[in-house]
């Protein structure tokens, strides 16, 4: 059974940095991209960031600049990474790890990031 494991959420000040990790437990066959989505209270999922398994990035225009989404180089492992500068209290929401690949689109539980003003 494939799991998506979260970490690295947190409380940080406004400025402050974070980085998040997920990693995929279990086989995942033809993955076509991993990525970061997050959730406010009373929004939408929206995406952050996502990265495909060629390197290709895409980012949500409330982050570029500030983030930075990564690959394990080993692509065997799964592990995708989410690195976070100049946080603002508007990045506060739970973020979860996504894993799209040919069968199926993987989902993790999240991890909460919240950003002190």
């Amino acid at each position: 059974q494939v799991q998506l494991v979260e970490s690295g959420g947190g409380l940080v000040q406004f400025g402050g940095s974070l980085r998040l990790s997920c990693a995929a437990s279990g086989s995942i066959f033809g993955i076509i991209r991993m990525g970061w989505y997050r959730q406010a209270p009373g929004k939408q999922r929206e995406l952050v960031a996502t990265i495909t398994t060629g390197g290709s990035t895409n980012y949500a225009d409330s982050v570029k600049g500030r983030v930075t989404i990564s690959r394990d180089r080993d692509n065997a492992k799964n592990t995708v990474y989410l690195q976070m500068n100049s946080l603002k209290p508007e990045d506060t929401a739970v973020y979860y790890c996504n894993t799209l690949s040919r069968d199926y689109n993987y989902w993790g539980r999240g991890t909460q990031v919240t950003v002190s003003s």
